[in-house]
C-alpha cells in the first residue's frame, strides 16, 4: 500500500529525501532552489502559487516525489493555456483551480518526478497520476498540468493516458570545440562574419566582459547584477520581476557552486549583466538585465559568453531560455519541447486532444523548417 502525502512548504521535507529521489544535479529540482522560491516569498498562496508537494512512501519508504502548485492563473508557466480558459469561461465555467507540475517561472527541461531506483517506473508513475487524479476531484481542479519533463519521462507519462502537448525551444549544441572560433569555423562564412561583427560593436562601444562564478561573484557584482534585472523587468512590463531580492540572496548564499554571472561594465560601471545557472551537463541562461542599451550587448552577454563557458567548461548543451528564432542564426538549433495534461471534463479532454493532435503536426513542421535556417556550413551536415 502506497502512502500519499502533500506538502504546503519544501521546508516540511527533508532535503536529503527529495534530493535523493531525484538523484539529479539539475539545479531546478534541487530541494535548495525550491526553497528559495517559497522562503522569499516569491512562491506562496498570495503570488497563485500555492505550494502541494507530493511524496509517496510504502512502509514508510520514499518511493516518488515531485513538485506540485495549486494554480489560479497561468502565469510564469511558458506552456501557454490562456486559450484553455477562455474555452471553459465561454461556457460558463471557471478553469481555475489547476494543479501544476512546474519549476516556477522556469521553462526548462529536465527531472519533474523523482523515482526510487530498482522499482518499476511505468507503474510508479502511474500511482502518481492516479493519486494527483483524485486530489484534484478533492480540491475542485479542473485538471493537472505537467511542464517540461526530461525526455525519460515521456513514454510513462504517455502510458498513463495523459495528452502531449509540443511546443519548440532553441538550445546550443557543443560538437564539442576546441575554442570559440573552431565553433565560428563551423559556420557559414557570412554568419561567422556576422557574429564577429555583433561581437565588435560591444567592445568598439568601450565595454568590458567578464565571466565570474561561484565564490568569485562579489556583494559588487551581485548587487548591480540585480539593479539590472529589476530595471530592465521595470522598464518591459512595469512590475520588477517574478524574482525578488531575497530570492537572489538565496540562490547565491545556497547555490553559488552551480551560478555563473556575466558582468558588462564600462569604466568599471555595471551596464548590464545576465545570471546562469548550470549542472554537470547543461548551461540555463535564465536571468537578463541591462541599465543601458548598447548594441549587440544582449547578444553578447547571453548568447556568446554562454558559448565560450560551456566550450571552456566541457558543457554539452546551452539552453537560453525560451522563444527566439533570432537564436537559430547564432547556431542554437531548433528542439522539441513537451508537456503533459489532464482534464477532468471529459468532453473538454476530447476538444483538447483533437486540438493537441493537430498541433503537433504543426509544430513538428515548424521545427523542420527552423533547422532549414541554421548557419551551420553545408558540408559538415
Amino acid at each position: 500500500m502506497l502512502d500519499a502525502q502533500f506538502f504546503p512548504n519544501i521546508a516540511d521535507i527533508d532535503p536529503g529525501e527529495w534530493n535523493g529521489l531525484f538523484r539529479s544535479t539539475n539545479p531546478f529540482v534541487c530541494h535548495r532552489f525550491l526553497s528559495a522560491l517559497e522562503r522569499s516569498g516569491c512562491v506562496g498562496k498570495d503570488t497563485g502559487w500555492e505550494p502541494r508537494h507530493l511524496v509517496m512512501r510504502r512502509n514508510g519508504a520514499p518511493l516518488a516525489a515531485m513538485p506540485l502548485y495549486l494554480k489560479t492563473h497561468s502565469h510564469g508557466e511558458f506552456v501557454f493555456d490562456w486559450a484553455w480558459a477562455e474555452a471553459y469561461a465561454r461556457h460558463g465555467l471557471d478553469y481555475y483551480p489547476k494543479l501544476l507540475t512546474a519549476i516556477p517561472y522556469s521553462p526548462v527541461t529536465g527531472p519533474r518526478i523523482g523515482l526510487a531506483p530498482a522499482e518499476d517506473r511505468c507503474l510508479l508513475v502511474e500511482e502518481v497520476v492516479s493519486c494527483v487524479r483524485e486530489t484534484c476531484g478533492a480540491l475542485g481542479c479542473t485538471g493537472w498540468h505537467l511542464l517540461f519533463p526530461e525526455a525519460a519521462l515521456e513514454p510513462a507519462l504517455a502510458l498513463s493516458g495523459l495528452l502531449a502537448r509540443h511546443d519548440v525551444q532553441f538550445h546550443w549544441r557543443n560538437r564539442p570545440y576546441a575554442d570559440f572560433d573552431a565553433f565560428l569555423g563551423c559556420l557559414r562564412a557570412a554568419r561567422r562574419k556576422n557574429v564577429r561583427k555583433e561581437r565588435s560593436k560591444v567592445a568598439q562601444a568601450g565595454v568590458q566582459i567578464r565571466r565570474v562564478t561561484g565564490g568569485q561573484i562579489s556583494d559588487e557584482a551581485w548587487q548591480g547584477f540585480y539593479a539590472c534585472y529589476r530595471h530592465t523587468y521595470l522598464k518591459r512590463s512595469g512590475h520588477p520581476g517574478y524574482l525578488n531580492r531575497e530570492f537572489f540572496r538565496l540562490l547565491r548564499a545556497t547555490m553559488a557552486e552551480q551560478l555563473m554571472l556575466v558582468v558588462a561594465e564600462r569604466d568599471g560601471q555595471m551596464l548590464a549583466s545576465a545570471l546562469f545557472l548550470f549542472d554537470d551537463r547543461t548551461l540555463y541562461g535564465r536571468y537578463w538585465g541591462a541599465l543601458e542599451q548598447v548594441d549587440c550587448l544582449h547578444f553578447e552577454c547571453c548568447f556568446y559568453q554562454g558559448i565560450e563557458f560551456c566550450i571552456e567548461q566541457g558543457l554539452e548543451v546551452f539552453d537560453p531560455g525560451t522563444q527566439g528564432e533570432h537564436k537559430l542564426v547564432r547556431g542554437f538549433e531548433p528542439v522539441e519541447t513537451a508537456s503533459f495534461h489532464w482534464i477532468s471534463d471529459p468532453r473538454f479532454r476530447a476538444a483538447l486532444g483533437e486540438y493537441l493532435e493537430r498541433e503537433k503536426h504543426g509544430v513538428r513542421r515548424y521545427r523542420e523548417q527552423a533547422r532549414s535556417l541554421l548557419p551551420y556550413r553545408r558540408d559538415l551536415d
